[in-house]
């Protein structure tokens, strides 16, 4: 098991590394390869009301016009050991990890994106627990009263609840609830855990229902169709004939082989949605990584946007770590191979 977790770990950080690569060569090489000049690219940097002063400023100083190599070499060596800033009449220095530096609000990246975090990280964590909870429950239930009026009308809301866009149902939901029957007569806004528990938790009820509810329709079809082919195998008939208890067999054998697909897609769900619901956040309010996000790329603040896109990518490989060690906990089989 040991061999196991090591071997997945280096794999995290080499995905890591070849993340950070491809990162750099969207924002640097690319545009370059489009036709972009140094000029141009220093000015993303800069806003859109910065002047030829300071676009030819800022592409000194981040030395746009050195080779490939020494410009990924700087910007590794940021992430792991920090960089130094040139910010006019002073030298700001970024501690590691150092994501990057924004010319437009003349600061580090990082401490903004940490700032931003526990709303993401709230939205995403309460979220997650209901669309699992709730998806793999009605999941098994349909499956085990397959044809019946509740695995119908369960199916129907499912296909309902993939089909509709958050943007939708987020603005129905804040219309009933919050305007019409002023269950939020203010709007849903984000509390700090640690002002009014209350109040955080009150206020995220919606955003959690109203995302939870898009998931966990997904998680249910699932559900479904694991467990179906599943309880259709020899070793559940098996299971049965020897007389074990109805429950036995479902939970410990038939469940636990059906967990593995969800356990991918749920990786996969909560590692995207911690690098920022933007969706979600757009449409409630919400100051997470999402609206950030959208923010910086309106106002043209590469450096922010570059932060988020690492953050994001960060929390998918280590999820997906994460969910490779939860395989072999769930099928011995998997760290065996």
């Amino acid at each position: 098991m040991l061999s196991f977790i090591i071997r997945r770990l280096f794999g995290a950080v080499a995905m890591l590394v070849v993340t950070s690569m491809v990162t750099f060569g969207i924002f640097f090489v690319l545009p370059k390869l489009a036709g972009q000049t140094t000029d141009q690219i220093a000015a993303t940097y800069a806003g859109k009301a910065a002047t030829e002063e300071v676009i030819a400023d800022i592409k000194e100083r981040l030395g746009l016009d050195d080779p490939v190599v020494v410009q990924y070499a700087r910007f590794a060596k940021g992430i792991v050991a920090g960089q130094n800033y040139d910010n006019g009449p002073s030298e700001i220095h970024c501690p590691p990890p150092c994501l990057g530096y924004s010319f437009r609000t003349s600061q580090p990246v990082l401490p903004t994106l940490l700032d931003r975090a526990p709303v993401t990280l709230s939205l995403a964590l309460g979220a997650s627990i209901l669309w699992v909870v709730f998806g793999v429950s009605i999941g098994i239930l349909s499956a085990l009263r397959r044809g019946s009026l509740f695995d119908r009308a369960a199916m129907i809301t499912a296909l309902a609840g993939v089909s509709l866009p958050i943007y939708f149902t987020g603005l129905l939901s804040l219309t009933i609830f919050a305007y019409g029957l002023k269950l939020w007569p203010k709007g849903v806004k984000y509390i700090p855990l640690t002002e009014s528990p209350g109040e955080w938790f009150y206020n995220l009820i919606l955003p959690w229902v109203t995302l939870a509810f898009l998931t966990a329709a997904l998680y249910a079809r699932l559900t479904r169709a694991g467990m179906l082919d599943t309880l259709g195998e020899d070793y559940i008939r098996t299971a049965r004939a020897k007389g074990l208890p109805e429950r036995t067999v479902i939970g410990k054998h038939a469940l636990r082989s059906s967990l593995t697909p969800i356990l991918t897609i749920f990786g996969l769900d909560l590692g995207v949605l911690l690098g920022g619901a933007v969706l979600t956040e757009s449409t409630f309010g919400l100051p997470g990584l999402g609206a950030l996000s959208i923010q910086s790329i309106f106002s043209g603040d590469l450096p922010m946007v570059i932060g988020v896109v690492l953050v994001a990518t960060g929390f998918v490989v280590f999820l997906n770590f994460l969910v490779d060690v939860l395989y072999a906990v769930v099928d011995p089989r998997v760290r065996l191979s």
